[in-house]
């Protein structure tokens, strides 16, 4: 699953229905063009915090996933804590597939991140 995940992220950053990185990220979501948020689960604890709080005030869903490391590859770019999807299609496609894996190594929505 994880590999679906992945590949559905490259493809919508390729579409350009991505904002990466913690600014972009959190621009998307409060201009409420942000369908769905990825957070690395070794992002800082208060970039994991903040952007939780923003798509918890805003409704939109978030889930943990992966590392920085990993997301920034998904979309092409270096490491990103932070990965906003905009496009509804793209969105519900990668949380069907997360959803779906339960919990054998998907997203998560509740999960411990980094600490710092």
């Amino acid at each position: 699953m994880q590999d679906r995940v992945l590949s559905l992220l490259g493809l919508a950053a390729k579409a350009g229905m991505t904002a990466s990185g913690g600014f972009s990220a959190e621009e998307a979501v409060k201009s409420r063009k942000a369908r769905l948020v990825i957070v690395a689960r070794d992002a800082q604890a208060n970039t994991a915090k903040r952007m939780t709080d923003k798509c918890t005030f805003y409704k939109i869903p978030f889930r943990f996933y992966e590392t920085k490391e990993t997301l920034g590859r998904a979309v092409g770019k270096q490491d990103r804590a932070c990965i906003a999807v905009m496009d509804r299609g793209f969105a519900e496609s990668i949380l069907k597939v997360s959803d779906d894996s339960g919990k054998g190594g998907g997203c998560g929505e509740n999960e411990n991140h980094g600490t710092g």
